[in-house]
């Protein structure tokens, strides 16, 4: 069983490879949750546990769930910020249409590799 530091400094550790690929999503694109923790080694409980507790400091906005939705309370900001990147809201207005939006993948996945390189994997 790992201890209280070892525990600590995986979370440290997890929520820093989290927010850098955050911040590697370009403008006026998307990720869903799951597609970010791929590209970074975790699950998208994950993602959006990273993002819930430290979100405020990158583009939280650009992740979304599967279906291009967010939490009805995040919405309203969410929008606003989509706006001013031309990410159009889906019909229902609850989120966007990630096949229109999302980002590449195999471009973030480089960039995150090259961003994350002096964290220990």
């Amino acid at each position: 069983m790992p201890q209280p530091e070892e525990r600590a400094l995986a979370v440290m550790l997890r929520t820093e490879k989290v927010l850098r690929a955050v911040e590697l999503v370009p403008r006026g694109q998307v990720v869903a949750f799951g597609q970010l923790g791929a590209v970074v080694g975790v699950g998208a409980r994950q993602v959006g546990q990273v993002l819930a507790n430290h979100g405020r400091a990158v583009a939280w906005w650009r992740v979304v769930s599967a279906s291009g939705a967010l939490p009805a309370h995040l919405l309203p900001e969410a929008r606003a910020h989509w706006h001013v990147e031309g990410i159009v809201l889906r019909g229902d207005g609850n989120g966007c249409r990630i096949a229109d939006h999302g980002c590449d993948l195999d471009a973030l996945a480089a960039a995150w590799q090259e961003a994350a390189a002096d964290l220990d994997r």
